[in-house]
């Protein structure tokens, strides 16, 4: 039975091997695809990755050439003299000017308001219909120009009621006088008695008082009347149209009408400080009228010239400043209502001053200094105390004229640095407000401060933390 199980299972273990066999070689034909694809694949790779590493490539070698091209020295240059530009050596290229003596303005500046000297706000003082707008919107009117009428039909029947009272009560008066003088011509002839003379006397005064008051009421209608008719009551420029034709109006209702503000002359209201006031005051008791410039908010246009009329009865706490009022002429009308302006107040002119140009003049901190050229063509750091100065020249002290100054290329400059002048050029950017810490040498070649100078007057104002220094030709508050 053994055998049997044996032989049995022969056949069937060669039919099974025979499916294995047509399986496998099924499975070679797509091996073999697949591999070819597979190095199709790899070489398109190969060939992407080359055109990739030539492209860098070429841009590294076009990125060579313009480095070359940007750093290559000019024509006809030295290797030295392009180090040299490079890294900045040699000496330092300037351009110099004159300490020389003049005369110079000296300014007290302040933030200002424009401020009209008078504003008119007209109300109805009435109560009716507009009729009739006579004025155009920013308009200049002159005093009495008729701006907004209202119905006056009310108050004409009014007034005319109040005329005709006075005309009866006026007959009664005069028929009252009549009767006294035939009671006094009869009582002189002792026609009548005294009581009735006198009791026609009262009669007269009582009548007389009637009268009194109608005309009273009369002229109060009048001026009724006249509300309903609304002028100008001085010369100026309307503003936008408030109220339009065919509304109505009320007495005491606080709706505006129209408002007028004068322009010609104007005033200007600024701020001075405290420290400055003194000054002014030496100045204002010797009536001495002291001239002020409005200039606009870039402080570069002169907008009109006036005269300093009032200042404040006190200090302001809270800011240390007193309240000045100037007033403008205002002839081109440059000058407008609630406008901000840069206001200067001429405090004095100094007389044979020593003069520095304005860019010539550097500050360390607080301290001033200029670089005196030097003939052997090298620069030396001097100290100099600033009184005041605009735009071109500064006020000096503690240097003699005729001396010469660098007055650019200070990026380079220190004591002892050898320079070589250049040709001033014929226009330079003007420049205000140049302070301490507004043209500073660099941290390296910082010169050593000069030593504080003591204060001898009010003239003469040096730098200091306290009251600070006097630039742009003047001390701002």
């Amino acid at each position: 039975m053994a055998l049997e199980g044996t032989r049995d299972t022969g056949p069937q273990g060669e039919g099974a091997s025979q499916p294995s066999a047509s399986r496998g070689e099924e499975v070679r034909p797509a091996l073999h695809e697949r591999a070819l694809s597979s190095h199709g694949r790899t070489e398109a790779e190969k060939k992407s990755h080359k055109g990739i590493w030539i492209t860098l490539a070429t841009v590294a070698l076009l990125g060579v050439a313009l480095l070359y091209w940007l750093t290559k020295p000019p024509a006809g240059s030295t290797p030295a003299a392009s180090q040299a530009s490079r890294f900045g050596s040699g000496p330092a290229a300037i351009t110099v000017g004159q300490i020389t003596t003049g005369s110079i303005n000296e300014y007290v500046e302040a933030l200002g308001t424009v401020t009209p000297v008078y504003t008119i706000t007209l109300y109805s003082q009435v109560t009716g219909i507009v009729t009739a707008v006579h004025y155009q919107e920013g308009q200049y009117v002159h005093k009495g120009d008729p701006l907004v009428d209202i119905d006056p039909r009310p108050y004409q029947t009014t007034l005319d009621a109040a005329e005709g009272e006075l005309l009866h009560d006026q007959g009664v008066l005069a028929e009252a006088q009549m009767d006294l003088e035939r009671y006094r011509e009869a009582w002189a002839q002792n026609a009548i008695q005294k009581q009735e003379l006198d009791d026609q006397e009262k009669m007269v005064i009582q009548d007389q008082g009637t009268v009194k008051q109608d005309e009273g009421t009369v002229a109060y209608d009048k001026v009724e009347l006249s509300y309903c008719h609304i002028v100008s009551p001085i010369d100026g420029r309307v503003g936008l149209r408030l109220v339009d034709p065919g509304n109505t109006v009320f007495s005491g209702s606080g709706s505006t009408l129209v408002v007028v503000t004068q322009l010609q002359p104007i005033t200007v209201v600024f701020e001075v400080s405290e420290d400055d006031l003194p000054e002014v005051q030496a100045q204002l008791k010797g009536n001495h009228a002291m001239r002020v410039d409005a200039f606009d908010r870039e402080d570069v246009k002169n907008l009109g010239t006036g005269k300093l009329i009032a200042l404040d009865n006190e200090v302001d706490t809270t800011t240390g400043t007193v309240k000045f009022r100037a007033t403008f002429p205002n002839r081109d009308l440059a000058l407008f209502p609630n406008q901000f302006v840069n206001a200067r107040l001429l405090v004095r002119t100094l007389s044979n001053a020593t003069l520095a140009p304005t860019a010539a003049v550097q500050y360390n901190g607080t301290a001033a200094f200029v670089y005196i050229v030097n003939p052997d063509q090298t620069v030396s750091v001097h100290p100099v105390q600033v009184v005041t100065g605009n735009d071109q020249v500064t006020a000096v002290t503690g240097i003699n004229p005729g001396v010469t100054v660098a007055i650019s290329g200070f990026d380079r400059l220190e004591d002892g640095a050898k320079v070589q002048v250049h040709q001033r050029p014929h226009a330079t950017r003007r420049t205000r407000g140049l302070g301490p810490g507004s043209a500073r040498p660099s941290a390296s070649i910082v010169p050593p401060a000069p030593p504080p100078s003591s204060r001898t007057s009010s003239s003469t104002m040096t730098a200091s933390s306290s009251t600070g220094p006097l630039t742009g030709g003047s001390r701002t508050s």
